[in-house]
């Protein structure tokens, strides 16, 4: 199996990501810079977190556009797996590969914590190593992760199974008290149509080793090579 990080100017959580694939993989991930215009065969692509040209114009915005960007959307349309964790999120809905907006967060302020998450659907190679149903402690560290859509997107979200991840509390609840941002319906991580495609604001990658204080997100990319395997 071939894995991608794509690295942006800001990137910060590039190196986590790749240490998380090469756990569950056995061998390192690519680290492909922003203006590769020619990504080659990858089984897999993440686009990582951080602050893509420092968030300027808007969180994923300028990222977009970069070379590589390109080459990721035609390798999604391909059916290539896309995963996008964080600023990655926010990148995939620049560039068009999933539907909405992720605004400043209803405090208006930067919040990094651990949050609990509720499977929502396993059809799909991201969240299939997980149950449906099952809440996750995974982290967040973001400013702007208040997801956003018109009411037809959301439904149609709800109604294609495309919801991956919701903020709920201990007991998988959804409440107000356990959404960190705001985000409509809970929402912490959307499918692409095809399935292949997932943009999620928490970091399954900083909770992926024992040493790190958690194996709640393990799971993400266990299931992401099997899934590649298969």
């Amino acid at each position: 199996m071939k894995a991608a990080v794509i690295v942006f100017p800001g990137s910060n959580c590039d190196r986590d990501v790749a240490v998380a694939l090469e756990q569950s993989m056995g061998r390192a991930p690519d680290m492909v810079w922003h203006r590769n215009t020619n990504l080659g065969a990858y089984d897999l692509i993440v686009v990582p977190g951080g602050f893509a040209y420092g968030d300027h114009l808007r969180s994923g915005a300028i990222a977009a556009h970069s070379p590589v960007m390109r080459e990721v959307a035609e390798r999604a349309k391909g059916g290539t797996p896309v995963l996008g964790i964080c600023n990655g999120f926010q990148i995939l809905i620049e560039t068009g590969l999933l539907p909405g907006a992720l605004m400043r967060n209803s405090s208006l302020k930067f919040v990094c914590r651990d949050v609990l998450l509720r499977v929502e659907t396993t059809a799909n190679p991201f969240t299939r190593a997980y149950a449906k149903g099952d809440v996750l402690r995974i982290p967040i560290a973001h400013h702007d992760g208040n997801y956003f859509a018109d009411e037809a997107t959301l439904d149609r979200l709800e109604n294609d199974d495309r919801v991956a991840l919701r903020y709920c509390d201990a007991d998988g609840k959804l409440t107000a008290g356990a959404n960190p941002n705001g985000s409509a319906r809970s929402i912490a991580g959307i499918l692409g149509e095809d399935r292949n495609v997932l943009g999620l604001m928490p970091h399954p990658e900083r909770l992926a080793d024992a040493l790190l204080g958690g194996v709640d997100g393990r799971a993400m990319f266990d299931g992401l090579v099997e899934a590649c395997a298969a």
